[in-house]
């Protein structure tokens, strides 16, 4: 099988799944702008919350995915069970210090002006959701466990089926019937806490009793903490986490900036996030088929063929970020109507997504940077490129932009602001990013 296909259907697997998972956010979005604009409104903020620390600690988790594609390309497949399993203490670390951060929203909410009458909904919104936390991390890890072993199908299909859970679970629960009472945003994320605990447990049967697993011993008894091991997980999980926080939080604290321009702002923005997110999952799939595929010539010795696979994702992001980009562009008024069937909300979004295409090139190449960089544990100097510009330049400048004012301009008090300033800064990002890569690479042997 060539590379192109391999990679090709990777990439095609995580896609799917990843649609499916992130079909979660659409439906909710949807039932939520469905039941009223201010529930919209808090689902916004508080999944912006959310996907702030779970994104955070999902990037100090995906260090194990080339440490894994560098296992299995030696062929030291006992290594790869006994890394896994030195992970689950990483993860105990992790869920602690991410259910103390959820459980108290109070002060962030309060340090971006979130309006008090929102407050609540908000907070009742992450007290539920708080609850997925463990069982999404731990599925996680047994998703980037079949990304290293390169059977990534496995994990497309419990996704899939999760989804199909998702949709009947969320609008029940979100707009009531059958003798269950309506509750918005609250009902969207009880729906999450059932499917992500089944979810979970379907995966760990599966991790039991299928002979894919075998050679990697994954079951046997749990050693005590390496702590050589799990520090050298951290060395390049934890700048990759706080790499990820940047990016995310330049997301979720523009939400939580926009709030304070009303109920109207907040539900167009979470339209634009939203579909930015599920454009993003196309170069992710990409990218995370292209780094398991490098770090396992890496792992195997040969940094040609690793070389040649870095080339081939380049091609093949810029390929599809730039159809998906003229497409959204193009068919932008008609998707803000689906999202909501208020006027206000969706002529306010229509543009908002004009910005998101261009914003999606440049978010597309700076994930495939960083994905690669990882197989070269380069990972402090993208978390210095990310502050420097995702929140000096994207979040600064759209906060001056949209309320102090930015050279000649005055403060526009619009959410375009954001996207703009935002775009610019991405940009920035994935050419100095490339910059980076290009040195690192050639500097291999």
């Amino acid at each position: 099988m060539t590379e192109l296909k391999t990679i090709t259907r990777h990439a095609a697997s995580v896609l799917v799944g990843q649609l499916a998972v992130m079909a979660y956010s659409v439906v909710d979005t949807v039932v939520a702008g469905r039941y009223s604009a201010a529930s919209l409104a808090a689902l916004s903020v508080g999944a912006a919350v959310y996907v702030s620390v779970f994104v955070a600690l999902l990037g100090v988790m995906q260090a194990l995915l080339p440490t894994l594609s560098e296992h299995r390309g030696a062929q030291r497949f006992e290594e790869v069970g006994r890394s896994f399993r030195q992970a689950l203490y990483l993860f105990a670390i992790l869920c602690a210090v991410g259910l103390a951060v959820l459980l108290s929203p109070g002060a962030i909410l309060r340090w971006t002006e979130v309006p008090a009458p929102m407050r609540a909904e908000v907070e009742q919104y992450l007290g539920i959701l708080t609850l997925t936390l463990p069982p999404a991390l731990l599925f996680r890890m047994y998703s980037t466990l079949n990304q290293s072993l390169g059977h990534p199908m496995m994990v497309t299909w419990l996704q899939i089926g999760s989804l199909l859970a998702k949709i009947p679970l969320s609008i029940w629960f979100g707009l009531g019937g059958l003798g269950l009472d309506a509750h918005g945003a609250a009902g969207c994320a009880w729906a999450s806490v059932v499917v992500n605990y089944a979810l979970l447990t379907v995966a760990l049967w599966t991790l039991r009793t299928q002979a894919i697993y075998r050679p990697y011993a994954i079951w046997r008894k749990l050693e005590p903490p390496r702590w050589g091991q799990i520090a050298e997980f951290a060395k390049i999980g934890v700048p990759g986490g706080l790499t990820m926080l940047v990016e995310v939080t330049s997301f979720t604290l523009m939400a939580l900036f926009i709030a304070r321009l009303g109920t109207v702002a907040s539900a167009s923005h979470q339209i634009a996030s939203n579909m930015a997110a599920v454009l993003y999952m196309m170069p992710l799939a990409i990218s995370v088929a292209v780094s398991a595929r490098v770090s396992f010539w890496l792992g195997a010795g040969d940094v040609t063929q690793a070389k040649k696979t870095i080339l081939l994702g380049f091609w093949m992001v810029l390929a599809t970020s730039s159809a998906q980009g003229v497409l959204l562009y193009l068919a932008r008024e008609p998707l803000a109507l689906a999202y909501s069937n208020q006027p206000e909300v969706a002529a306010m979004a229509a543009p908002l997504l004009a910005w998101v295409a261009v914003f999606h090139l440049f978010d597309g190449l700076q994930a495939l940077c960083l994905f690669i960089l990882r197989c070269f544990r380069v990972a402090v100097a993208p978390f210095v490129i990310y502050g420097v510009f995702l929140w000096g330049g994207g979040l600064g400048g759209g906060y001056a932009l949209a309320y102090v004012g930015l050279g000649p301009w005055s403060p526009w008090q619009t959410a375009s602001a954001f996207w703009l300033t935002s775009s610019v800064a991405l940009g920035a990002t994935a050419l100095t990013l490339i910059a980076l890569l290009t040195y690192v690479v050639r500097g291999r042997r």
